[in-house]
C-alpha cells in the first residue's frame, strides 16, 4: 500500500479546512471544512475559542482522511498552515488556554503601541523584526494577556505557561503536549523574532516584557514537528511541514523566484513579493518578512497587508443582509449604476498597509438617493482592487529588482470573474488565477511532502503550477485613473490624522 497521502490542515480566521493530496504531484483528492465562529466582545476586539480551533482541526483531519479512504497507513505526513499573529497562551500541565485567542486583526492594544511609538521604539522594532509597531502582531497581545489574566505573569516567569501562534497551539495539542515549536514564517510575525538571525531577539523580549520561557522552538518550515497522538487518527502521523497562511500560499503559487508576486483574497488581503535571500527594508511602510526557511536557508519577502477584503462581503451578508451568499456579490456588483462613484473604505478594524492607521474606521463616500445594494456591493469589491494597487505601488518603490508584471491570485474572492477583471483593469496588469485555488493548503502539503521526502525540490515542484484563467486589462486609461483618484480622495478623508 503506497504511503503517498498528505493531509494539509488549513486553519483560517473564519473556517478550518483539511485537504488530502496525493504525492508527489499533490493532486487534491478530498476536502473537509467547518466554519469557525468569531467573537466580538468589545469594540475592536476579535477572539476565537482555542478549543473550537482544536476540535474543528481534529474533525476535519478525520473527515478528509475518511473521504480519501480512511486508512492512516497511507498518510505520509501532515502539513499545517494557519492564520498568523493570532495569539494563544495555555497551561503546560493541562494544555488548556488561559483566555480566548486574540485574533490577528484585534485592536485592543492600539494604545500600548501608540505609547511605544511615542517613546521612540519603532525604529529598533522594525530593524530587528521587519515589522511596524501595530496591534496586528503578537507581541503586544502576549503582553496584554500576561498583564490582564490574574496570575498569568507569575506563572509565565515560572515556566508554567506556553505561548504560540495557532500552529504552535495545534502542534502542542495534536502531539499530546510533546512538541512546543513553531517555524520561521510564523515566528517572523510575532514582532519578537530577529529576521536576520531567525531567532528570538532578547532586546525585543525585554522591550515587551515577555519571558523567554513561554516561547516555542523555531524550526525550518519543512522538517519534524513530532507525531500526532494515536487518538487523533488511529495511528501516529508525522507533522512535517508548517507555514503561516500567506507564506504557504506563496509556496502553493510556486513563487520561488525573486520578483514573483502573489496576492491572497480571504478575510483580508495579503500581497507578497519574493525578494530572495536578502531582506529588503521598506521605505513605504511595507513589511519585511520571512517567506520560507528550508534546510536552514531563509528566503525573504516584502508584504502588504489589508485587514478587510472578504470580510467586507461578510458585512454585506451578515451586517446589512443585502446578500444571502458571498457568491451573489459579483452579479450584484455588475448590475450597479456605472455613473455612480460610490467608495467603501473598509476600515472596520483600522487600516493596514501602507497607511497603518489603527484609529481609522470604515466610511462610505459618494452616496446618492439612487444608491442601493448593488452600488454597495460594487464598492466593497472595488475596494479590494484599489487597496491592491496601493500595495503594489508602495512595494515597487521599495524593490530594487524587476518585479513580475503578472499577479498570481488565490483565496475565496478570486472565484468572482467580475472582481478579478476589475482588479486587472485597476492594476493595468495581467491577473493569473491558478487551477488549484486552495493554495494555502497546497503550500502546506508541499512543505510536509518535501520534509518527508515524497515531494521534489521547489524548482521541480514549480512545474506543476497550472493556470486556470488569465484576466487582462480592458479598461480605458482615463476611466482607470479617474476611479483611482476618487479612491485616493476617500482614503484621505478616512485617515484619523
Amino acid at each position: 500500500m503506497p504511503r503517498d497521502l498528505i493531509l494539509a490542515l488549513d486553519q483560517g480566521t473564519t473556517s478550518t479546512r483539511t485537504m488530502a493530496f496525493r504525492a508527489p504531484k499533490l493532486a487534491p483528492v478530498a476536502t473537509a471544512r467547518r466554519e469557525l465562529p468569531q467573537h466580538f466582545p468589545a469594540n475592536g476586539w476579535v477572539e476565537h475559542d482555542p478549543e473550537d480551533i482544536f476540535a474543528d482541526s481534529v474533525a476535519t483531519l478525520r473527515d478528509a482522511l475518511a473521504q480519501a479512504g480512511g486508512n492512516p497507513a497511507q498518510v505520509a505526513a501532515i502539513g499545517i498552515t494557519n492564520q498568523r499573529e493570532t495569539t494563544v497562551i495555555w497551561r503546560r500541565d493541562t494544555g488548556r488556554a488561559i483566555a480566548p485567542a486574540i485574533v490577528w486583526h484585534d485592536r485592543r492594544t492600539a494604545a500600548a503601541c501608540a505609547s511605544l511609538k511615542a517613546a521612540g521604539h519603532e525604529p529598533m522594532i522594525t530593524a530587528r523584526s521587519g515589522l511596524l509597531l501595530d496591534p496586528y502582531f503578537s507581541a503586544t497581545k502576549i503582553a496584554w494577556l500576561l498583564d490582564t489574566i490574574p496570575g498569568a505573569r507569575a506563572d509565565a516567569e515560572a515556566g508554567k505557561l506556553a505561548f504560540g501562534t495557532v500552529d504552535s497551539w495545534l502542534v502542542w495539542r495534536l502531539t499530546g503536549g510533546k512538541t512546543h515549536a513553531t517555524e520561521a514564517t510564523n515566528a517572523s510575525r510575532t514582532m519578537l523574532c530577529n529576521i536576520a538571525t531567525g531567532q528570538w531577539d532578547p532586546d525585543l523580549l525585554g522591550l515587551f516584557n515577555i519571558p523567554a520561557a513561554i516561547l516555542p522552538d523555531i524550526r525550518d518550515c519543512a522538517g519534524s514537528f513530532g507525531e500526532t497522538a494515536v487518538a487523533i487518527l488511529g495511528a501516529p502521523i508525522p507533522i512535517m511541514g508548517i507555514a503561516g497562511d500567506q507564506q504557504a500560499a506563496m509556496i502553493g503559487q510556486a513563487c520561488f523566484t525573486p520578483g514573483m508576486v502573489k496576492s491572497t483574497y480571504g478575510t483580508g488581503c495579503f500581497l507578497l513579493l519574493n525578494t530572495g535571500a536578502t531582506p529588503v527594508a521598506s521605505r513605504n511602510r511595507m513589511l519585511t518578512t520571512i517567506a520560507c526557511q528550508l534546510q536552514g536557508q531563509r528566503t525573504y519577502a516584502l508584504e502588504g497587508a489589508i485587514f478587510v477584503a472578504g470580510a467586507a462581503v461578510q458585512w454585506l451578508r451578515d451586517g446589512l443582509g443585502i446578500i444571502k451568499d458571498a457568491s451573489e456579490t459579483g452579479a450584484l456588483a455588475a448590475s450597479a449604476d456605472p455613473d455612480q462613484a460610490v467608495y467603501l473604505v473598509p476600515g472596520f478594524t483600522g487600516l493596514g498597509a501602507p497607511y497603518w492607521d489603527a484609529e481609522a474606521r470604515g466610511a462610505i463616500f459618494g452616496l446618492t438617493r439612487n444608491s442601493g445594494p448593488a452600488e454597495l456591493a460594487r464598492a466593497a469589491l472595488e475596494a479590494v482592487a484599489y487597496q491592491t494597487r496601493d500595495l503594489i505601488a508602495a512595494m515597487q518603490a521599495d524593490w530594487g529588482g524587476t518585479a513580475s508584471p503578472v499577479l498570481r491570485v488565490d483565496g475565496g474572492m478570486v472565484a468572482s470573474d467580475w472582481t478579478m477583471q476589475f482588479l486587472a483593469d485597476m492594476l493595468d496588469a495581467p491577473v493569473d488565477r491558478p487551477a488549484v485555488l486552495e493554495t494555502t493548503a497546497l503550500g502546506a502539503a508541499y512543505l510536509a511532502g518535501f520534509g518527508q521526502g515524497v515531494c521534489p525540490a521547489p524548482k521541480e515542484f514549480a512545474k506543476n503550477w497550472a493556470l486556470q484563467r488569465r484576466f487582462v486589462p480592458a479598461m480605458d486609461a482615463t476611466r482607470r485613473e479617474t476611479l483611482y483618484a476618487g479612491w485616493q480622495d476617500a482614503m484621505r478623508r478616512t485617515l484619523s490624522a
